[in-house]
């Protein structure tokens, strides 16, 4: 399939209620994990690279670059340093319909 055809789909599908509301429930890992990922990649590093900066093993930052796991405070500002970064966390207001 096609990145044209997978956004196709998925649009698609973000017409159905059950859909929409799954996905946007997941908006916040996949924000996380898209931040990771994200931070990983500036720093020019792979998995295994910042596993070894975390003592950790690859397969847990997979785990967390997939949104699977909710990471810690803790776990983030590891990750930050590992990559070269500064973790900020913020609280954004929710728009009112």
């Amino acid at each position: 399939m096609t990145g044209s055809t997978l956004d196709g789909l998925h649009q698609e599908w973000l017409k159905r209620p059950g859909y929409k509301a799954a996905y946007d429930a997941l908006e916040e890992e996949f924000g996380i994990a898209s931040a990771l990922i994200a931070a990983r990649a500036r720093a020019g590093l792979t998995q295994e690279q910042v596993a070894e900066r975390m003592q950790t093993t690859q397969t847990v930052i997979a785990r967390l670059e997939s949104g699977r796991a909710k990471p810690s405070t803790r776990t983030l500002e590891r990750f930050a340093e590992a990559t070269g970064s500064r973790l900020r966390i913020l609280f954004e207001p929710v728009p009112v319909w």
